[in-house]
């Protein structure tokens, strides 16, 4: 989880003939503007995406790097539901059809996770390869 901290700064009571109240106010705007800057996306690199589409997941083999935690999200393109499941992952999450899903999972070590879709297992098969 990652956490942004905002520090708003007030001007301080004029007690210093040095500051008038135009330069304290002109300092507390200019901070203040700060805080309308756009925020770049905070792990846009963290996200990965899998589509169901045919009952089959697409891409068959996906790989996230190890060690970090991960947005999934899960596109489905299907007229039906299906239900993303993973004991390797301890996931599972339904998909209604023409619909999207996110699940988060890691940080994980280097390693091979199955995940299948359960209402489709024969056809509906993955892995999250992480490295």
């Amino acid at each position: 989880m990652r956490t942004i901290i905002i520090c708003i700064l007030l001007p301080a009571p004029l007690t210093e003939p040095s500051l008038s109240r135009a330069h304290s106010l002109s300092l507390a705007l200019a901070v203040a503007s700060l805080l309308l800057l756009p925020v770049p996306a905070l792990a846009a690199e963290d996200e990965f995406k899998l589509v169901i589409q045919d009952h089959k997941f697409q891409p068959t083999e996906l790989v996230v790097p190890a060690g970090k935690k991960v947005k999934l999200v899960i596109e489905n393109r299907d007229a039906t539901p299906e239900e993303f499941e993973s004991h390797a992952l301890n996931r599972e999450k339904v998909i209604a059809g023409k619909s999207t899903a996110t699940i988060f999972i890691g940080p994980l070590k280097a390693g091979r996770y199955p995940f299948v879709g359960e209402y489709n297992e024969k056809t509906a098969q993955g892995v999250i390869v992480v490295q």
